[in-house]
């Protein structure tokens, strides 16, 4: 599926909070948004898939395969999240229903767009746990979140994005919450499953030694404006933004030089 955004404008207040952003992203392609915070990026990813905050306004232009997404009623929405895009969030703590199991949780988009019984429902949720690597996939469905570590919520969270085999899947900061060794991993299995469905990526973050692990391309944002973009490579290589600059020094004081996608190259 192609992603096509043009012109793309969040007014929040009166005020352009995104302001003329175009990118696009093809078939497969894996396209990262960085910057920092308050630059846009978040509202961003939220106006491709229709869950802006009440008070913002977009315009402009998003297309899912030449579908226009922007102004779509949100019946229509409902049946493009977890079909066509999956989406995966911040902090799974409160993405997830804490009064609900994790394995009705997870297969919650089956039973919405294919209508499983609940025998199908739970092998469903099983086989999902199997796929994103969740211990004791049996056992562990039948669990609270609470009763889940953050990395184990936030495969949760992956395993509902990706229960349809969406052909465009939208990251926003999914291992800021986490520490370094479970970043590692999810941006790992991040790696894996966009690879295995032959899905698209928009994955956000302020960090771009993450960026670069799972990302062929970046665009930079500040003021709600994309400052720069082009290939990750190119970019970390030669920045040509103060920003971006910024960015690439901040990533290489952690003690990590982004590389190619689906490495990690100590400095």
């Amino acid at each position: 599926m192609t992603l096509t955004v043009s012109d793309l404008t969040v007014t929040i207040d009166g005020r352009a909070v995104v302001d003329g952003v175009s990118f696009t992203v093809p078939d497969g392609g894996r396209l990262g948004i960085i910057g920092e915070s308050g630059s846009g990026k978040t509202l961003t990813a939220l106006a491709l898939t229709g869950l802006l905050p009440a008070a913002a306004t977009a315009t402009g232009s998003v297309t899912l395969d030449g579908r226009e997404l922007l102004g779509a009623s949100e019946r229509e929405l409902a049946q493009i999240r977890g079909d066509a895009i999956g989406m995966v969030f911040q902090e799974p703590r409160t993405a997830l229903n804490p009064l609900r199991r994790i394995g009705r949780q997870m297969s919650e988009p089956l039973r919405l767009h294919y209508r499983l019984d609940r025998r199908q429902s739970r092998q469903a949720a099983v086989d999902l746990a199997t796929r994103v690597g969740l211990p004791e996939p049996e056992r562990i469905v039948d669990r609270y979140p609470h009763e889940l570590s953050g990395g184990q919520r936030q495969r949760v969270g992956i395993a509902i994005a990706v229960a349809c085999n969406p052909g465009l899947l939208i990251a926003d900061e999914p291992t800021t919450a986490l520490d370094v060794t479970v970043q590692a991993a999810i941006l790992d299995l991040f790696d894996r499953l966009v690879a295995e469905q032959s899905s698209g990526l928009v994955f956000i973050t302020h960090n771009l030694a993450v960026l670069a692990r799972v990302c062929t391309d970046v665009v930079v944002m500040a003021g709600g404006r994309i400052i720069e973009a082009g290939p990750t490579a190119r970019v970390v290589d030669a920045p040509e933004h103060p920003v971006t600059r910024g960015l690439v020094s901040a990533a290489r004081a952690t003690g990590l030089t982004p590389g190619e996608p689906g490495t990690e190259v100590t400095r």
